[in-house]
């Protein structure tokens, strides 16, 4: 009885360790499946960035806000960490930094979705 209690504590402890790495959700929508933050906001992807390296800076940011990371917090799998020119962290997924849209205002919304035929959705696989 001690071994299965022990191997479920395991499994319990190792399912709340990869919940917890997870910064975003996953939400449908009209696209499709796609990530938003815990409050819902529709998290979006930048055509002009590389992978690894955000190229919205300066104004950019005012408009279309990194998807901030904590300085401790841990890449896992798809999900990783990108430094920004100003030091601050932010969240990417396979390695395309994230995003929230300004006029965003309630969960769910999606008006930035192929602003400028540069910004998208970011599609949960």
């Amino acid at each position: 009885m001690k071994t299965i209690l022990s191997a479920f504590a395991v499994l319990l402890a190792s399912s709340v360790v990869s919940l917890a790495a997870n910064p975003a959700k996953v939400m449908d929508s009209s696209s499709g499946k796609i990530y938003a933050t815990a409050k819902g906001m529709t998290l979006y992807t930048f055509d002009e960035d590389a992978k690894g390296k955000s190229n919205c800076e300066a104004t950019c940011t005012e408009t279309w806000l990194p998807f901030k990371a904590a300085a401790d917090a841990k890449a896992e799998g798809k999900w990783t960490i990108v430094k920004r020119p100003d030091g601050s962290h932010m969240w990417a997924y396979d390695s395309r930094p994230l995003y929230t849209f300004a006029l965003d205002t309630k969960a769910g919304e999606m008006k930035g979705n192929d602003m400028g035929g540069k910004w998208h959705v970011a599609k949960a696989e």
